[in-house]
């Protein structure tokens, strides 16, 4: 599906600066390019063209309130400037995937001081030596490269889906708790009517001893 006619279905009759997410992933880019994207997506904070064969980032609109940026699996070598003035309060990237070579092609990120976090797993760029301390030293404002800090510890997952799983785990277990709570107290129900049952039969023993008692007086 053509970028264009992706986003149409995405607006989904709302105005672009209602939208806060947009997913455009998987559709075709036109000559590597973004297109239909407008300035007038102005309140915009995670912006996903993932394997769109993108080839250059030249056609974004300025997007000042842009947080979250997804681009993996596309085909972009560099042009990386245009982030800088386009989406100049970006936090998070993610070019994983790309033909990101050098670690020269990365110098326009220093531009963008709110950089918290960078992907760039399956780029030719992570096979140099020393890769992750020149990407650290040259990137200073960055907090996380390929999910780890400078320390190897890992970024804390803050993906709305695991979170999701984390509340569906919560109430599978609550249930699981109240079934097991409430097999205790069947539990309970059938020995006291066990118990019940055992008194019943006490009582009809003893009945039949006394009747018996009662015969054997009256024959003698």
């Amino acid at each position: 599906m053509e970028m264009e006619k992706r986003l149409t279905l995405e607006l989904r009759n709302k105005k672009p600066s209602e939208v806060k997410e947009l997913v455009l992933d998987n559709c075709r880019s036109e000559d590597g390019k973004v297109v239909g994207l407008s300035s007038d997506f102005e309140n915009l904070e995670f912006l996903s063209m993932i394997n769109i064969n993108l080839l250059s980032v030249s056609n974004l609109p300025k997007l000042n309130k842009l947080r979250k940026l997804e681009l993996s699996d596309n085909r972009i070598s560099g042009g990386l400037e245009v982030l800088a003035e386009k989406t100049p309060n970006l936090t998070h990237l993610n070019l994983s995937g790309n033909k990101i070579k050098d670690i020269n092609t990365l110098e326009p990120l220093k531009k963008l001081p709110n950089l918290h976090s960078l992907d760039l797993f399956n780029c030719e760029v992570t096979m140099l030596i020393n890769y992750r301390e020149s990407v650290f030293a040259l990137l200073p404002q960055l907090t996380y490269l390929d999910g780890f800090d400078a320390d190897e510890q890992e970024a804390p997952d803050s993906d709305p889906e695991a979170d999701g799983d984390a509340l569906e785990d919560d109430y599978e277990n609550g249930e699981e708790g109240e079934e097991e709570e409430d097999d205790e107290e069947e539990d309970d129900l059938d020995e006291e009517v066990i118990d019940d049952e055992e008194d019943e039969d006490d009582d009809l023993e003893g009945e039949e001893e006394e009747d018996g008692v009662d015969d054997e007086e009256e024959e003698e």
